[in-house]
């Protein structure tokens, strides 16, 4: 009997649970919003119609900030952010999402529907919600 696969799409691994900030905000208020919800990224806000969307990971402000010895306060988000970022349609395989990252040497991105941002979504999701045991069911 051959194995039927299920496809998984982005959205089904995503997390729908993010946080946006402000390019202008300090790295310390960005820092405060990761701790408070638990994140270990924002999405950057457009700052007009035409602009594109930014990334704030932790391992950014580690590499910008900390390892340099900067001061979070004195930091805005804009000088360590990563902009423009890739985003993935939420109705993408996840096995094409894996293939980018891979070759683009990305570990996460936004997932987006209809030109907007509806979660975030990494190679862990990939890996444990889209191939562990729950997504056979």
């Amino acid at each position: 009997m051959e194995r039927e696969e299920r496809l998984v799409r982005v959205r089904d691994v995503m997390h729908r649970e993010f946080d946006w900030v402000d390019g202008m905000e300090t790295v310390a208020a960005a820092l405060e919003r990761m701790q408070r919800r638990g994140l270990t990224a924002l999405v950057v806000k457009k700052r007009h119609p035409d602009d594109e969307y930014g990334l704030l990971l932790a391992s950014d402000i580690a590499r910008k900030v900390l390892a340099p010895d900067r001061a979070p306060e004195r930091v805005n988000v804009y000088e360590v952010m990563a902009k423009p970022v890739l985003t993935v349609d939420a109705d993408m395989n996840i096995r094409y999402c894996a293939r980018l990252f891979d070759r683009f040497r990305i570990s996460q991105a936004p997932v987006v529907e209809g030109g907007e941002v509806v979660g975030l979504v990494t190679f862990l999701d990939l890996v444990l919600r889209g191939m562990g045991p729950a997504a056979a069911r």
